[in-house]
């Protein structure tokens, strides 16, 4: 059975509210990213080719580089089906990561310097792998509802990013590739994300660290 997004508060299915928590960790979003793969494939076996994580969940959440995965699973493609299968996410992380954190022999002494006078990577890969597939898909084109925390470093508090809240807060809906930009913003490895979003001409502004900081467990926020 495919499942599709509601406005309807969960639980939105049968009895039972189903969430997918997926933890930060950065290159370790591998690990969740090769669980997921297993699950998909299984649940394909019993429901047809073409199911998804996505189909399944009323809820995914997901902190820093899981942030990152559970917009994967949850962003539409032309089709309004999931735009990355599970397995996709695992070449992702396995193809990516050297280049978004290059390695070399130098970089060991260089590390302790570096991280005290800023990040020690200026996140520009990243941001543009994130930009180039997500588009300009916002928090409320996802397939099912999603919340992914960040925080603040100018009110030094948590935002937590929720497409339930949306229509109360529709300042909050922004895209997609900026909350995955400001939730995987590690610090002393990746820059801080700063960005606006508009609504009934007012300016909202965003200046945003790893949702780690928050809440590395996103069920803690659920």
């Amino acid at each position: 059975m495919q499942r599709t997004k509601s406005i309807v508060q969960p639980p939105t299915f049968g009895h039972f509210i189903t969430v997918l928590s997926i933890d930060g960790g950065g290159v370790r979003g591998l690990i969740p990213a090769i669980i997921l793969e297993f699950l998909e494939a299984e649940l394909q076996k019993l429901d047809g080719e073409d199911s998804r994580i996505a189909d399944y969940f009323d809820i995914i959440a997901g902190t820093s580089t899981g942030g990152l995965v559970t917009a994967m699973l949850t962003a539409p493609n032309e089709n309004r089906r999931p735009l990355f299968q599970a397995k996709d996410i695992k070449d992702f992380y396995l193809k990516m990561c050297p280049e978004i954190f290059p390695h070399d022999w130098r970089s060991t002494v260089k590390t302790a310097f570096k991280s005290i006078g800023g990040p020690l990577y200026d996140g520009k890969c990243l941001h543009n792998i994130i930009r180039k597939h997500l588009n300009e898909t916002k928090l409320g084109d996802t397939l099912t509802n999603v919340i992914i925390p960040t925080f603040d470093i100018k009110k030094l508090q948590p935002v937590i990013f929720s497409s339930y809240e949306i229509e109360e807060k529709p300042y909050m809906n922004a895209k997609l590739s900026d909350i995955c930009i400001a939730t995987s913003a590690a610090p002393t490895y990746l820059p801080p994300h700063h960005f606006n979003t508009n609504h009934k001409d007012e300016t909202y502004e965003f200046n945003l660290i790893d949702g780690g900081v928050a809440a590395n467990n996103p069920v803690t926020i659920l």
